[in-house]
């Protein structure tokens, strides 16, 4: 028997928020709860201590990079991620799809045309060049699985067919349709997992009626939890978005089966997805931005969607902390006229403070929001941080 349970505490009574509990062999993770990106096995610059001191439950690492850096073998020889990784609580991992789709794709801005000859799609699943040293390369949906599986990840993620934007009707149909059907194999597949749990993915785009055929035919399967994907990718217009969430969560949250939101990370964002009813969410903002030296703050302002720069001039000698009232390390020991130098000299600690602190100030967010629905607040913490009202 798998140890994997969700149960639901507690309901907003205006909206679809809930806080609940994951229970995973490695733990538990409350939801509402932010899911921290750790690429390759690591959130860079931190060690597994430093992670859990910021109050991190879970965090997601990418099935692709651990293909081919470390490899499966040596994860297997180690005896799954936990372990090599010195990490003792929950793991997520990715079917490496969307790596697959869009990895090449960013790094070398390739046309349609261009992309297919690098990724071909099959029913079987997709042949592709390695980014890495350009090998050529098959991964399926039982693949996917079975990649997982040696990873040992407490969540794993189905294979799905992941769509850019735009996109026509007839592409994305296609696309949700072959999602589907690995979501089949992944689940023959899912059958010889031990203490894992498997999401399946609900596709569709942009498109109405193929969001809520995909909700309808996903949430009917044996799967621990769903996940809502190819609606982040940063070309999407924001208010639709927010529409593919009310078109799939009313199927989904009948099932009481906990819903991840797939590349969701910012401040407002997170906060108008758990009033529809998600209950985790996964991105790099936190972590990427704080390397480029941006400061999670609330005081900074929704215009600059919370946070500021500490390489700009005016803190050169501002001996406060990163944000006044912050318990996190950093605030408690540096000063934002300390984390301003290490960013001009391009000292590695600055990227380590700076990592520290928004993933605290990330996971705080988390614990309000969630104290929120416990006491029917939530409406009053969506005003209090300034946030709109949701797009219709």
């Amino acid at each position: 028997m798998r140890k994997f349970n969700f149960k639901i505490t507690a309901r907003d009574k205006n909206t679809n928020a809930r806080t609940g509990v994951i229970t995973t062999g490695h733990g538990t993770i409350l939801t509402p709860g932010f899911v921290p990106v750790g690429t390759a096995a690591t959130v860079k610059t931190l060690t597994s201590e430093e992670i859990k001191m910021c109050n991190v439950d879970v965090f997601f690492v990418n099935t692709y990079h651990m293909l081919f850096r470390p490899g499966l073998q040596l994860i297997k020889a180690a005896d799954g991620l936990h372990k090599f990784m010195n990490w003792q609580g929950n793991l997520m991992t990715d079917s490496a799809g969307f790596q697959i789709f869009s990895l090449e794709n960013r790094r070398q801005k390739l046309s349609n045309q261009e992309m297919e000859k690098l990724v071909r799609v099959t029913e079987r699943g997709v042949f592709f060049k390695s980014a890495w040293d350009g090998s050529s390369q098959f991964l399926g949906p039982k693949e996917s699985i079975a990649a997982q599986q040696i990873l040992g990840a407490d969540i794993m993620i189905s294979l799905d067919h992941c769509t850019n934007y735009p996109i026509t009707l007839k592409s994305a149909k296609e696309a949700m349709m072959r999602t589907n059907r690995w979501a089949l194999a992944c689940l023959e597949q899912h059958q010889k997992s031990k203490n894992q749990a498997l999401y399946g993915v609900v596709q569709g785009s942009i498109f109405e009626e193929l969001r809520k055929e995909a909700a309808e035919e996903i949430s009917k399967l044996p799967f621990e939890g769903f996940a809502i994907g190819s609606v982040a990718n940063g070309k999407e217009p924001r208010e639709l978005v927010f529409k593919v969430l009310g078109w799939t969560l009313p199927k989904l949250l009948m099932t009481k089966k906990p819903i991840h939101f797939l590349g969701i990370g910012e401040i407002e964002d997170i906060i108008l997805s758990v009033e529809k009813g998600i209950d985790t969410l996964d991105c790099v903002t936190p972590t990427r931005l704080g390397r480029m030296g941006w400061i999670f703050g609330k005081m900074s302002g929704r215009e600059n969607k919370f946070r500021y720069s500490i390489e700009a001039k005016i803190y050169e000698a501002d001996q406060r902390p990163l944000e006044e009232g912050c318990e996190c390390y950093t605030c408690q020991h540096y000063s934002r006229a300390y984390v301003h130098h290490l960013f001009k000299i391009e000292e590695m600690l600055g990227y380590r403070l700076a990592t520290i602190h928004n993933l605290w100030f990330f996971e705080k967010l988390m614990e309000e929001i969630r104290e929120a629905i416990r006491n029917n607040h939530f409406s009053e913490l969506k005003r209090e941080w300034r946030v709109g009202h949701t797009p219709r």
